[in-house]
């Protein structure tokens, strides 16, 4: 039985915010169940690693709470939070500007070999 999960947000974009809480919130859930969880951000949902996007969306009109504090939730329970290389160079920024909670880069290769090894499962948002 697999013990690590592995979330690709890749079809997940920023400007609809409904879709934005449950990919942290099950990760939040997962890391708090012992599971160890991995979430990797590319394509235009890469724009939630980088610092002053996430804080500024809301998943519901009204509600106080952000994405960016879904993702704090997520990483406060364990989860590891991963931005894709080639977003540095698609939106013009440097890994200083990710947020503190983005454990680093996580490239496709390695990506792809983690779930082709058959170690974990997947989701993707």
């Amino acid at each position: 039985m697999s013990k690590r999960l592995l979330i690709v947000l890749v079809n997940t974009d920023p400007k609809n915010a409904e879709e934005l809480g449950a990919p942290f919130y099950h990760a939040a859930v997962a890391a708090a169940m012992d599971y160890e969880v991995d979430v990797v951000c590319t394509a235009t949902a890469g724009k939630l690693m980088i610092k002053g996007v996430a804080d500024k969306i809301h998943t519901k009109p009204g509600n106080p709470k952000t994405v960016y504090d879904w993702i704090k939730e997520a990483h406060n329970q364990g989860a590891r939070l991963w931005a894709c290389p080639a977003n540095l160079e698609l939106f013009e920024i440097s890994e200083s500007d990710l947020i503190p909670e983005c454990k680093g880069m996580m490239g496709t290769a390695t990506m792809i070999q983690d779930i082709m090894d058959g170690e974990c499962r997947v989701l993707t948002y």
